[in-house]
This record gives structure tokens, C-alpha cells and sequence, in this order.
């Protein structure tokens, strides 16, 4: 079975970090840090507006005067969001993240955003589709097979 966003969703659970777009970037590293996630969702009046992440920080720290204990989200947040429908197959979900060179993606049923998912989240279920896919492989294609496939051939 190829498994779905709505499958590493179930697994990984669909709860998002999220934090007002009023918080400054020190605020919602704390929360980052203390959820130990890498990206954390913007909100205004319950909706969601954006999106902050480590790399954000990375590029916003070198600019001239940028201190986390002021600036605000809502100045220094992705606001091109980019997602993916909750029925995409894990190795859709992993072209999102190659093909738009991103490490966290919403994922959204019927308009709305249900969860967000790492890039680690998908390529842990790549890998393991992968292995199992390995496994059925090996067990079609056993020993036992070979033995009997020879057995068919010298009777012919």
C-alpha cells in the first residue's frame, strides 16, 4: 500500500506549533525550541498566515539590525505557502520538497490546512515503502520460487 500525507499524519499525529503573528521571532524560537520542531505556523484570528522556520532565521540574522527580541513575525514570515492535498502519495510529497527546495510543507483537506509535515517525516515513510516494497519483492521471489521455476524447466 503506498502510503498518503493523511497516513504520515496519522502516524506522526496532525498537531501544528503555531504562534500570533503579533509574537516576535525570539518568542517563537522558545516555542520552537521547547516543541523541538524546525518550523513553527503563523496565525492571525485562528487562520493561518504564515510560516517561520530555521532557514528564515538563517537568512534574517545576517541582516544589518535584526534583533530577535524585537522583530515581529508577521515582518519576517513566509507568506507564500506552499502545500500539498492529503491524499498525495509519499513520493509526491518528496518531489514537493526537491522540486521547491523547501523543508516543511502544509498539508490541507477541503481548503484547510490539517497539518504540516518535515521533510524527515516523508523521507522516513519513503524508506520505509521502500523496505517493505524490498521485503514483499524477496518473498515473491524466494529461494523456494527459484528451486520450483528450476524444477518446471528440467521437466520441459
Amino acid at each position: 500500500m503506498k502510503r498518503t500525507a493523511r497516513d504520515i499524519l496519522k502516524d506522526k499525529g496532525g498537531h501544528m506549533v503555531t504562534i500570533n503573528s503579533d509574537a516576535t521571532v525570539y518568542q517563537a524560537l522558545t516555542v520552537m525550541t521547547q516543541n523541538k520542531v524546525g518550523s513553527i505556523v503563523v496565525v492571525e484570528d485562528e487562520k493561518i498566515v504564515g510560516i517561520w522556520t530555521e532557514r528564515d532565521l538563517m537568512f534574517r540574522v545576517l541582516e544589518e539590525g535584526f534583533d530577535p527580541k524585537t522583530a515581529r513575525l508577521r515582518d519576517n514570515m513566509s507568506v507564500n505557502l506552499i502545500s500539498a492535498n492529503v491524499d498525495e502519495a509519499a513520493y509526491q510529497l518528496y518531489d514537493k520538497f526537491l522540486g521547491r527546495r523547501i523543508r516543511h510543507l502544509l498539508i490541507e483537506e477541503g481548503g484547510e490546512y490539517i497539518g504540516i509535515l518535515s521533510v524527515g517525516d516523508v523521507l522516513k515513510t519513503t524508506l520505509q515503502q521502500a523496505t517493505e516494497d524490498l521485503e514483499e519483492l524477496n518473498q515473491m521471489v524466494s529461494l523456494e520460487y527459484y528451486e520450483n521455476w528450476k524444477e518446471i524447466q528440467s521437466q520441459r
